[in-house]
């Protein structure tokens, strides 16, 4: 498990409710390349709202992936416990052929949309991030990536689901009481320890790989 996330110099998530303004190209690309590689990404739905999710691989990137034998588009897995996805806000619900599995324990009727979208219903109380990625490595999900938000994070890292975290640190100072890259109940009393594996940079823009230390 893989997670990608993208903040300012002094730590802000989000610049006016977004993460856009955070990226440069160079980010963007890495972001759609992450995306290529996966079998599937995880995102909340408070982020599949704010960002407005859409058009999540280019024409070519579907077309590598096809090459190789895989599925046009990676499956694109959220949670809800109530059921509550934002299909009027994300375009991507509305766009055939990409295939969104949602994890709910709710029993609210799934709502008719245009995408392949598929329901998961878990009993109250049991739905976890680590249960997600079982379900979904038994549907034969290799590689995940996790896209956030903050809250989403919080609690994969919480459950020991990360192995890797890929951050782009942004040359803006924003401010504010904005998101931070990471939200919920503090990791104490022992947070987990990350090591440095590379250090990359575009621009202003500096690209960091930490994996879980040993």
């Amino acid at each position: 498990m893989v997670a990608d996330m993208v903040a300012s110099v002094d730590g802000r998530a989000a610049v006016d409710g977004r993460s856009v303004a955070l990226g440069n190209a160079a980010d963007r690309a890495l972001l759609r390349e992450l995306r290529t590689a996966a079998d599937a990404i995880l995102v909340g739905t408070s982020t599949l709202r704010a960002e407005r999710y859409a058009t999540l691989l280019d024409d070519d990137q579907r077309a590598r992936r096809v090459a190789t034998g895989r599925p046009a588009h990676p499956v694109v897995a959220t949670v809800s416990r109530r059921l509550e996805l934002p299909v009027d806000e994300a375009p991507v619900f509305g766009e055939a052929g990409v295939p969104i599995v949602a994890f709910t324990e709710s029993a609210a009727a799934a709502p008719d949309v245009g995408a392949d979208l598929e329901v998961v219903r878990c009993a109250p109380g049991s739905l976890t991030l680590l249960g997600v990625l079982y379900a979904l490595a038994a549907r034969g999900v290799r590689g995940v990536l996790c896209e956030g938000g903050p809250s989403l994070l919080g609690r994969l890292i919480a459950e020991g689901g990360l192995d890797d975290l890929l951050v782009t640190v942004a040359p803006l100072v924003v401010g504010g009481d904005g998101p931070t890259m990471l939200s919920g109940a503090a990791l104490t009393p022992d947070p987990p320890r990350l090591a440095l594996r590379e250090v990359h940079r575009a621009d202003d823009h500096l690209f960091l790989h930490y994996g879980l230390a040993q």
